[in-house]
C-alpha cells in the first residue's frame, strides 16, 4: 500500500510574506512595529525584518525611519490599478449566478446599482415551472421589494435616513403599504443575516431574497437576486445561500467584509 504524499505546493518564504502583507493591510493601524508584525504573523522576529526588508526592495513595502514602522508600499497601488482595469465584472460575477440558480432551482439575477435604480446585468434560469420574463437591461427602483432592504440595510446610516425621509418608498410595492417600524426591524434582520425577502408582496405568489455585493471601500456596488416559489422554510434555506453568494462575490472583487455584518460567526 502506497504512503500518501505529504508534499504540498507552497513555498514557505512567499506564504510568509503574504501573511506579513496581509498583517500590515489589516486593522485600524497602518502603520505596524516589527513586534507587532511577527507576533502576529507567528514566525520568528529575523525572518520578519529579513522579508520586510526584501518587500521594501521592491516598493511593496515602506518603512518610517524615524518612527521605525513599517507600512504598505506604493508598488501595491500600481499592482492594484492593474487588476481593476483589467477587472471584468461578468467573468467574477457569471460563475457565481449560475451556481445558485443550479443549486436552489431558482431565478437568479445580478443587479448593478446606479444612481435610483438596479439594472439587471446576469441573469441564469433554475429549474422551475416558473418562467420570468425578466431581461437583461431591466431596471427596478432601488426602493423596491427585497433587492432595496438589502442596500438600504447597508447604506451609511446617514444616506439611509435621507432616504427613509422620502415620502415615496416601494419597499412593500404600493408606497400606502409602507411601515417604517416593521422596515427598520427588516433591515436590521438583514445585517444580520445578510439577505432581505419579499414574500409574495410585490408579486402575489412569487418570493424575492436578495444580498447585497460590496466592492473597495464597502461601498455597496450591487446585489444578487433570487427569485422563485419558495416558501416557510425554504426562504430561509435559499436566503442563506444568496448571502452566499453575495459574499463569495465581494469577496473577489476585492471588498474586506471585516465588521459589515452585525453576525460575524
Amino acid at each position: 500500500m502506497q504512503k500518501k504524499s505529504n508534499y504540498k505546493p507552497l513555498v514557505p518564504a512567499v506564504e510568509h510574506a503574504s501573511q506579513v502583507l496581509l498583517c500590515l493591510g489589516a486593522g485600524d493601524k497602518f502603520n505596524k512595529r516589527l513586534t507587532e508584525i511577527y507576533k502576529q504573523v507567528g514566525i520568528h522576529k529575523s525572518k520578519a525584518y529579513t522579508i520586510l526588508n526584501t518587500l521594501m526592495k521592491f516598493g511593496f513595502v515602506e518603512k518610517d525611519a524615524q518612527m521605525k514602522t513599517y507600512s504598505l508600499g506604493p508598488c501595491l497601488i500600481l499592482l492594484s490599478r492593474y487588476f481593476l482595469d483589467n477587472l471584468n465584472y461578468m467573468e467574477v460575477v457569471s460563475p457565481f449566478i449560475a451556481a445558485l440558480a443550479k443549486e436552489t432551482n431558482g431565478t437568479a439575477l445580478f443587479g448593478m446599482v446606479s444612481g435610483e435604480h438596479v439594472f439587471i446585468v446576469e441573469k441564469y434560469e433554475g429549474n422551475q415551472n416558473v418562467a420570468f420574463t425578466l431581461r437583461i437591461g431591466h431596471r427596478f427602483h432601488i426602493t423596491l421589494g427585497s433587492h432595496g432592504k438589502s442596500i438600504l440595510a447597508f447604506m451609511p446610516d446617514e444616506k439611509r435616513e435621507k432616504i427613509l425621509a422620502r415620502k415615496e418608498l416601494y419597499f412593500y410595492g404600493d408606497p400606502a403599504s409602507l411601515d417604517l417600524k416593521r422596515l427598520r426591524n427588516e433591515l436590521e434582520e438583514c445585517r444580520r443575516k445578510g439577505y432581505a425577502s419579499d414574500i409574495g408582496e410585490i408579486t402575489p405568489g412569487i418570493s424575492f431574497v436578495s444580498a447585497p455585493v460590496f466592492g473597495l471601500n464597502k461601498k455597496i456596488i450591487g446585489c444578487v437576486i433570487l427569485i422563485g416559489t419558495f416558501s416557510g422554510h425554504m426562504v430561509e434555506e435559499v436566503g442563506a445561500k444568496t448571502a452566499y453568494t453575495g459574499r463569495q462575490i465581494s469577496h473577489r472583487l476585492g471588498a474586506d467584509l471585516k465588521n459589515i455584518y452585525m453576525d460575524q460567526s
